[in-house]
């Protein structure tokens, strides 16, 4: 219990270094590609990254693997309180933790032996894909929001990796295997999530992915991943941000006044 504490914590810590160092390094870039129009009422940009737990359904292990990921996102409104949610995951991976002797052996995989014998380790399928989601969201007037749409991925490198303690140190050999496995991943992702601050901020959210396209090729398997994020707009100055907010209380007056008339016409 102590040590899922410690890296929540530590998780918490490094996702802050990270928004804030990358926001800083890239506002300039971003403020002079989309000036005005970044982060209005209308479009909000920003970094997004957290922590996900994967699986590939099919396989006999049943194990989760945690993974770190990070990228981008645009929020893109539709009409009113509805937008397109989208953007690139490019720092993500998926796959899973401690295959079984009967997994490895069906990947075609070599279990490391010496000569007393197999050496004590853990293997697993790692997976380095870009994801890109496309999902219809909705934000409620509590900040709660909620969406839901299909993710596509793109795996660009797949490997079984074998992790040891060989005396004391730690020992990692990977055997790459990216033909067994289909490039192209979709499925179906669901979020709901939280903004911490009254228009432009930080936002913290999960999200279910289940895959509809097989892992390895002529299989019966899915990725399958559970996303806990953040989310933190950049390239807006206090100015934007300030602006969007007053335009955002406007459109809700409006639709007060708009709604109070029509019951006085009742």
């Amino acid at each position: 219990m102590r040590g899922s504490i410690l890296f929540m914590k530590k998780t918490i810590i490094v996702l802050f270094l990270l928004f804030f160092g990358l926001a800083g390094q890239s506002q300039v870039l971003i403020t002079l590609l989309l000036g005005d129009k970044l982060n209005s009422d209308d479009l909000e940009f920003g970094l997004e990254g957290g922590i996900n737990w994967t699986q590939i359904t099919g396989l006999e292990t049943k194990n989760f693997a945690r993974k770190w990921n990070l990228g981008f996102y645009f929020d893109i409104r539709l009409k009113n309180q509805w937008f397109l949610n989208t953007g690139v995951l490019v720092k993500s991976n998926m796959g899973v933790d401690n295959l079984t002797d009967n997994d490895i052996s069906w990947l075609n995989a070599k279990i490391y032996t010496d000569t007393s014998g197999r050496i004590a380790g853990s293997y697993g399928q790692k997976m380095n894909y870009f994801l890109v989601p496309a999902l219809f969201k909705y934000k409620f007037k509590n900040r709660i929001f909620v969406s839901a749409g299909p993710q596509f991925g793109l795996m660009y490198k797949s490997w079984v990796q074998f992790d040891s303690d060989v005396e004391g140190n730690d020992a990692i050999i990977k055997e790459y295997n990216r033909d067994l496995i289909n490039r192209i991943d979709v499925g179906i992702m669901a979020a709901a999530g939280y903004g911490l601050e009254k228009g432009l901020g930080l936002t913290i959210g999960i999200k279910y992915y289940e895959g509809f396209v097989n892992v390895y090729k002529n299989s019966n398997t899915r990725n399958r991943s559970f996303f806990v994020y953040a989310t933190l707009p950049i390239g807006a100055s206090e100015k934007a941000k300030q602006k969007a907010l007053e335009k955002a209380e406007k459109r809700e007056a409006k639709k007060a006044a708009k709604k109070e008339k029509s019951g006085e016409k009742k």
